[in-house]
Formats: structure tokens, C-alpha cells, sequence
């Protein structure tokens, strides 16, 4: 059975990582989307899909668990999201996600959802990483080290700060929010 997993994964972390080990013990193939994959750059979307296929793939290296990384760029009409998530990834019989938008997507399009529970939500979620990096504040133990490496590779700390700190130019409109555009989750 292959199943399907979306996230923004900015960045991949110990929370997605988690749910991910919890998947590969249900599937054979795990498709995973790169969700918002056209936005990169700001505050909150500071990587681009290529650098979040990059740090998936290589923290998922050591699993056991064919895995299919596919970007999936953001579509804003959500009674048709699931048929464009559907024509960019491999067949999947099962969609994983807590997102309650996702959830009711999938389920008005005959597909079967399976949630599991949050990993340390408190700490373990995207927001909390972006802002401890900008602040400097310790972030690197609640990413996979090779998630970490990635960011070092790309610089991203510095590209992260630097939005942050942008004037209107470049800024993110959303950056004061938790919403997406799409109903992919963080």
C-alpha cells in the first residue's frame, strides 16, 4: 500500500519526522508532498521546494520505506486540491494528516485519511523553528541532523534573518499568520 503525506516542511523537523516513522510501519511507499512548493523566501517559506526535497530525502535515507519526494505547488481552489495533489504524485490509497481542511478534502474525494498524534506540537512546529533561528536561539536538536546540515549548506539562517528583517520589499504577507494559501499543513 502507498501513502501519501503533505507538508509545507519549512523546515523538515523532528515532529514530521516522527509521524513519518509512524507511516512507514503501515505502508510499502510513502509519497511525501512539498507543499507550497512555489514559495520560497520569506519569512515564513524561507526554502525552496528543491532545498525541502533535499532535506527530506536525506533524513529519510536510513528508513525503510520506498519514498517518493513530489512538489506540489499551491492551488487556491480547494474543491479541486486533491485532484492537482492526485496529478502530481504517484497513486497513493491513503492520505496521513491532523489538518482538519485536509482531512475533509480527502474524505469528499472518496479518500481514505488516517491521522496520528501530534509529536511535542509545543515545540515541534515550523513557526517556532523559523523564529528561533532568527532569534538564534537553540533549533538544531529539533531537526534531523541531515535537515541541519542542509540549512547550513544553504545558508539558511542568514537567508531567514534577512527576510525577516526586509522591508516591504520582499516581505511576507502572511507572515503574521498560520494560514496557508492552500490547505497544506506546516
Amino acid at each position: 500500500m502507498r501513502g501519501f503525506y503533505i507538508g509545507r516542511f519549512q523546515p523538515y523537523h523532528n515532529g514530521h519526522h516522527h509521524m513519518v516513522e509512524e507511516i512507514a510501519g503501515e505502508v510499502d511507499e510513502l509519497v511525501l508532498g512539498i507543499g507550497s512548493a512555489g514559495d520560497s523566501h520569506t519569512r515564513r517559506n524561507p526554502f525552496t521546494a528543491g532545498e525541502r526535497v533535499m532535506m527530506v530525502t536525506k533524513a529519510l535515507a536510513e528508513l525503510d520505506v520506498t519514498t517518493y519526494v513530489v512538489p506540489i505547488e499551491d492551488l487556491e481552489r480547494n474543491s479541486v486540491w486533491v485532484s492537482h495533489v492526485q496529478s502530481m504524485s504517484p497513486q497513493f490509497e491513503v492520505a496521513y494528516s491532523n489538518n482538519p481542511l485536509v482531512v475533509r478534502l480527502f474524505e469528499e474525494a472518496g479518500v481514505e485519511v488516517r491521522s496520528s498524534p501530534m509529536f511535542r506540537r509545543e515545540v515541534l512546529e515550523g513557526s517556532e523553528l523559523r523564529e528561533r533561528m532568527i532569534r538564534g536561539d537553540g533549533w538544531t536538536d529539533l531537526v534531523p541532523d541531515e535537515v541541519a546540515e542542509t540549512i547550513e549548506e544553504i545558508d539558511g539562517v542568514d537567508r531567514i534573518r534577512q527576510v525577516a528583517s526586509s522591508d516591504a520589499n520582499g516581505a511576507d504577507p502572511a507572515a503574521g499568520t498560520d494560514r496557508d494559501a492552500a490547505p497544506d499543513p506546516e
